[in-house]
């Protein structure tokens, strides 16, 4: 087992995505947490970027692409975000980007919204392992895991990252 220091990781994420949004000249972003781990992020990186509009928050269980064979999941919770999401551009944060599936399925929820004008990834952990193409266009930190090991999150108070075999 392996501890991550989580408060530094969010630290440089949220460094990252100010330099991120500078550059390409994005200042009203709408962040989007991935419900758990994604939210928990995504509140410290709001806070850190003092960005005032809601948080939005997404529950993707119904948007997996294995639902039917995982079945209804007992905790799952509605998803909110602000009614028109039509040309804003929306930041989506969570914690682990492992195969790509809860990310493909957090797109596919998005735009059912609307139609915002650029959907960007924010990834506290990045591993190996990607089953479809997506990549975060900013990240805590890469670590290249054996198929067997997780990253485990644990919070919201303090955020805490483990490697688990």
């Amino acid at each position: 087992m392996s501890d991550l220091d989580g408060a530094q990781l969010i630290d440089k994420l949220g460094h990252d995505l100010g330099v991120f949004m500078r550059a390409r000249d994005i200042t009203e972003p709408l962040l989007v947490g991935i419900r758990t781990g994604g939210v928990w992020v995504a509140e410290r990186i709001q806070s850190m970027l003092e960005i005032k509009d809601e948080l939005g928050v997404l529950d993707i269980t119904f948007y997996r692409d294995d639902f039917s064979r995982a079945g209804i999941q007992p905790t799952v919770k509605p998803s909110h975000l602000p009614l028109n999401v039509t040309d804003r551009h929306i930041i989506l944060i969570d914690d682990v980007l492992y195969t790509g599936r809860t990310v493909r399925a957090a797109l596919n929820e998005i735009f059912d919204y609307g139609r915002p004008a650029s959907v960007s990834l924010a990834i506290l952990v990045e591993r190996n392992g990607r089953e479809l193409p997506i990549q975060a266009d900013v990240v805590g930190t890469r670590l290249s895991l054996e198929a067997r090991q997780q990253v485990q999150l644990s919070g919201p108070q303090p955020i805490a990252l483990e490697i688990v075999d």
